[in-house]
């Protein structure tokens, strides 16, 4: 498992490398077996299940779904946790049914729902969080013309959306210098160092370099923010194996109930999710930690049932536009609502 070194803000609630949760979430539950197996599904003798579901790197955004699982295991069912280095991994358990459900980036699922993979997209884990930062002084695309610009990875969302912006705002043969970086934490230090002069963040991020102490941190511009820009983009989804919510819907259901009442509780309640987030992120700071929740709800984020067959063919349409998946996925192929309907 991972291990968690570095201390302050940027060791927190960020996607770059996270500390190990998978450990405290066997810990707490009674029920729970060695985690790591990805053993697939089992009916026991009594009735109930034993399952996997796979999280990507846990951050802030990721302790609903963890709430949700306890839930589960509150009912009886053996709920084992794995943690994984990249969505893709998670992709590929769902496929072989190794993993029931598991949530991250929704690129890489609708790429496998294209090639037929029996897996459907069941809820939302987070709302478009993705903002574009520049440093002092740069106040359009035309400013960033051969300059440095951070990002992820080619086949990220977060490059996705920072180069559908840059196509659509910068004029005429001005392009900026792409330099793959790593994650938003990574770049966020390159950004308040002055090593990079643009980078689409997270939320938690853009409030560490709030409270930096760099001189480059000073007087940074918004650029875009890809929530309002992108509105019907959901970057980060939960998904499942197919032949698992048809064989055991009553569980599917019963997990998908559990997070949509996480996230009314984290909207109904100021603390809430500082509160969870201490319960599966131990390490986390605990001032550092508040200040992001709080920004997070602010922003009204957390909506597992905010998924609908618009918003949901709005995002293939996006990916799509990126390249990511070709014009035959559909929202029927790619998603099934009756989850969250019955949740609400």
């Amino acid at each position: 498992m991972q291990q968690w070194t570095r201390p302050g803000l940027r060791a927190v609630l960020t996607r770059g490398k996270r500390l190990a949760v998978t450990a405290v979430l066997c810990a707490t539950a009674a029920a729970a077996t060695a985690c790591g197996s990805g053993t697939g599904t089992v009916t026991r003798a009594d009735g109930t299940l034993s399952f996997t579901v796979a999280v990507v790197e846990p951050d802030i955004t990721t302790v609903p779904l963890l709430a949700a699982v306890d839930a589960v295991r509150r009912q009886g069912h053996d709920v084992d946790v794995v943690e994984l280095a990249a969505p893709e991994l998670a992709i590929e358990g769902l496929a072989k049914g190794d993993y029931a459900i598991s949530a991250e980036a929704t690129g890489p699922a609708l790429s496998a729902v294209e090639q037929h993979a029996p897996i459907k997209i069941i809820a939302d884990v987070v709302g478009n969080q993705w903002a574009l930062y520049g440093r002092p002084g740069i106040a359009s695309c035309d400013d960033l013309d051969r300059r440095p610009f951070g990002i992820f990875s080619a086949g990220a969302v977060a490059t996705a959306m920072a180069k559908d912006w840059v196509r659509t705002q910068c004029g005429d043969g001005k392009r900026p210098r792409y330099l793959t970086l790593g994650g938003s934490d990574v770049r966020a230090q390159a950004l308040a160092s002055g090593e990079i002069d643009a980078t689409p963040l997270e939320v938690s991020d853009a409030v560490s370099l709030e409270s930096a102490d760099a001189p480059a941190a000073a007087g940074l511009t918004k650029l875009a923010d890809f929530a309002r820009s992108l509105p019907d983009v959901h970057p980060q989804t939960v998904y499942a194996n197919a032949d698992f919510l048809t064989g055991h819907r009553d569980v599917a259901q019963s997990f998908v109930t559990a997070l949509v009442r996480e996230h009314a509780r984290i909207n109904e309640r100021p603390q809430h999710l500082a509160r969870l987030a201490r319960t599966y992120l131990p390490r986390e700071d605990g001032d550092d930690l508040d200040r992001v929740a709080e920004r997070y709800r602010e922003a009204g984020l957390f909506d597992a049932g905010a998924l609908t067959r618009d918003n949901v063919q709005g995002t293939i349409d996006f990916f799509v536009r990126a390249g990511v998946i070709g014009r035959r996925v559909t929202a029927e192929d790619a998603v099934d609502l009756s989850f969250i309907r019955a949740a609400s």
